[in-house]
């Protein structure tokens, strides 16, 4: 079957309509691609059209580009993906642009045929790429439709002519918040961008369409860029107003990205070269660079990580075969800060939830912080009055646990007490069906110690959610060691259900990203200790593309929090407790009363609003900086290797099953170097071998924690990566 269907009315006006079958969302393959080119080529040689409509048979235009494509084009190229990849980009720039030319005489540029883009719903990507080649894009006023070029934001650009493109439509300032960003607009706001001319009535798009066809002059159809004269909007580089544009955008992009993400510099580099040349040079050059950063092994992680690896979990790569599990009816214990965003994130996904607390004052509040994210999204004109009113219906707070009777998954986020937890456990399981499934959510404390309290251990899970819970992607799914498959795929169904991404892993002590957050924060504090700078410390992780150095991050998440965690792993280590070190000065820090971001006094100095001024500067006082520094690659190993060699200790222990969960998971939990693609992805960038020496060399000044595992060892002796061995082509092979 066809992903796009070709018809032409009486009036000559010929419709490629997009509809991908059997899917939700239309997704650009090469296939479909050279439907396109075919269909183009029939239209203009067709007397009887007189010009083309571009739109879609869902209610969404295009979500981009299959991103398995490039993956599929570098592994049939052999030895030379790059020519495959430039090709094949290339081969992309001649279809649209040969739309983008409609058959107009190229010396007279008359007698073309006019394109018209009628987008019913969102466009990402390469769909906004091929809107953008046509002559005019109309769009409907749909609340929840956006337009934009995403692709930044997955270590790409984009490559398929849109930064050319609307480059030279809007000049590259005005460009930047699409491009360099990855902003999806509204209708409105993509208006006010350049990125589409009109915004219509819904009913009205395919007739305001048509109507342009029929009306449409040879002027309508020329591109600006195609005209004699034409100068770039703001300023061509050689120019004294773009001269400084450019200054500003490359100072920008270096601010944002550290050097370390390379779209970011191939973008810019692609629209200041392409603005010095003639329009089909540009493209060429735009090809160039986009596969330049194809072939760089950080954005094929990216790629690898945040949108096939994600798009898999979402989709349930790992979920049992089991029946559905779909949520009705969703209990939630404590309405806390954490119930409450788990509560409110239920309600907006259409979930009927009972909302339970000790008393019934904190058991509205709980409630009133739903109303609250609400009001703000109304503020915003992305909540109307209805949906807010909507939302706030399906949450019924109480103390009641009564109300509970009819839920089939209920989740605990009282008070982290064995004690508390195991009350409130007895006390819904008196109460909820012999089928419903109870979930504790709890960042350190064991699941199948807190299942003990449960009569039904084999229906008790682990999630975890991160704070705050309407902002955070990532949940951490946790096995005891009775669960079953049915809690399995009901929690997974759940996240699914609010449109979150999951991982799973098996239950031992922080689970796997606290397991690995927790070491990155004392690797930090060890080194004031130490007498490293703090400055350095901070500055190297924020380098490496951390959005959080260790010590901002512990501000962040709280000092006495630390406190609290580290004299609970002392209790339960004992004599091999390894952190003595780092609650020297945790502990003393804890005992002025800098608990961080909450007291307005922590490693940094805060204003009274709570911002942020800079580093405290009695540190250096308390722990005395020392005269030799490191060098910053060796604070930058400290930091990175505390991370990575605890998701390999993860991996081995059996806590891991899936090294992309692992990977997805540490970007979207604590912002692991996103450019990098995730602990096991940097390291099979820099190689198992590099990896061991690295260790080696951080065993013999620090200590046994930096000891390289035995898995990693025998990667190195056999000339192995990760996703070589572990990945999902290994597994399959």
């Amino acid at each position: 079957m066809s992903d796009f269907t070709y018809s032409v009315d009486a009036d000559g006006v010929a419709t490629l309509t997009w509809d991908v079958p059997g899917k939700s969302m239309n997704v650009m393959t090469r296939e479909a691609f050279a439907e396109v080119s075919a269909m183009v080529d029939k239209a203009l040689a067709d007397d009887r059209v007189k010009g083309i409509i571009v739109t879609s048979g869902k209610k969404d235009f295009a979500g981009g580009m299959d991103l398995n494509v490039l993956a599929s084009i570098r592994e049939e190229a052999g030895d030379n993906p790059a020519r495959a990849l430039f090709d094949f980009t290339m081969s992309g720039h001649r279809i649209l642009r040969k739309l983008e030319r409609a058959g107009m005489d190229p010396k007279t540029l008359k007698g073309g045929k006019p394109v018209v883009c009628a987008l019913p719903g969102t466009c990402a990507g390469i769909g906004t790429e091929l809107a953008l080649a046509c002559h005019r894009r109309i769009m409907a006023d749909n609340p929840k439709a956006k337009i934009g070029l995403p692709e930044i934001l997955v270590g790409l650009f984009p490559g398929g002519g849109g930064t050319t493109r609307y480059s030279r439509m809007v000049g590259a300032m005005a460009a930047a918040p699409v491009l360099l960003e990855g902003k999806m607009l509204e209708p409105a706001k993509a208006k006010a961008a350049g990125l589409i001319d009109e915004v219509v009535a819904p009913e009205d798009l395919l007739k305001r369409a048509r109507e342009w066809v029929l009306a449409a002059t040879d002027a309508d159809i020329v591109k600006p860029w195609d005209q004699k004269g034409w100068k770039m909007p703001g300023g061509a580089p050689y120019h004294p107003a773009g001269f400084m544009t450019f200054v500003g955008a490359n100072a920008m992009v270096h601010g944002k990205t550290q050097g370390v993400y390379p779209a970011a510099k191939a973008l810019l580099s692609a629209v200041y070269e392409g603005a010095l040349v003639p329009f089909d040079t540009a493209l060429t050059i735009e090809a160039r660079w986009f596969t330049s950063v194809l072939m760089n092994p950080s954005s094929s992680a990216m790629i690898r990580s945040l949108f096939l690896n994600k798009e898999a979990l979402e989709k349930g790569a790992n979920r049992p075969k089991v029946a559905d599990q779909t949520v009705r009816k969703l209990g939630v214990l404590g309405a806390g800060m954490m119930g409450a965003g788990i509560a409110y994130v239920a309600a907006n996904a259409g979930i009927e939830v009972v909302l339970i607390d000790a008393a019934q004052e904190a058991a509205d509040r709980g409630k009133a912080h739903a109303e609250g994210i609400l009001d703000k999204g109304m503020k915003r004109g992305k909540v109307t009055a209805e949906k807010k009113a909507e939302v706030l219906g399906r949450i019924t707070a109480t103390t009641g646990y009564a109300a509970l009777e009819g839920c089939d998954l209920i989740v605990e986020a009282v008070f982290e007490d064995m004690k508390v937890k195991a009350g409130v456990t007895a006390e819904a399981e008196a109460v909820i069906p012999a089928t419903a499934i109870f979930a504790t959510n709890t960042s350190t404390l064991p699941i199948s110690d807190l299942a003990k309290a449960s009569k039904r251990p084999e229906q008790f899970i682990g999630i975890h959610f991160f704070s705050p819970v309407d902002k955070m992607m990532l949940v951490e799914i946790i096995k005891g060691a009775k669960t079953g498959d049915t809690a399995v795929a009901k929690a997974l169904d759940f996240v699914r259900q609010i449109r979150k991404t999951p991982i799973v892993v098996n239950d031992a002590r922080f689970f796997f990203a606290n397991r690995c957050i927790i070491p990155y924060i004392n690797e930090g504090i060890r080194m004031v200790a130490e007498g490293v700078e703090p400055a350095l410390i901070e500055h190297a992780a924020t380098l490496l593309g951390f959005p959080l150095g260790p010590l901002q991050l512990v501000d962040e998440t709280s000092i006495d929090l630390g406190v609290k965690i580290a004299r609970a792993t002392k209790a339960a280590m004992g004599d091999a407790y390894p952190d003595g070190a780092v609650d020297a000065v945790l502990f003393a820090m804890a005992d002025r009363g800098r608990l961080g971001r909450k007291s307005s006094a922590g490693f940094y100095a805060y204003d009274d609003k709570g911002g942020r001024l800079g580093l405290w500067e009695e540190l250096g006082t308390i722990w005395p900086v020392s005269d030799t520094q490191p060098d910053l690659a060796h604070v930058q190993h400290r930091l990175m290797m505390a991370q990575v060699l605890e998701a390999v200790r993860a991996l081995e222990d059996g806590v891991l099953e899936d090294i992309r969960e692992g990977d997805v998971g540490a970007i979207l939990g604590w912002g692991f170097a996103p450019w990098s693609g995730g602990p096991f992805s940097w390291l099979d960038i820099i190689g198992a071998g590099k990896a061991v020496d690295i260790c080696d060399g951080l065993e013999a000044a620090h200590g046994a924690r930096f000891a390289a595992p035995k898995l990693l060892r025998d990667l190195a002796a056999k000339g192995q990566t990760f996703y070589g061995r572990f990945g999902t082509a290994a597994k399959a092979a």
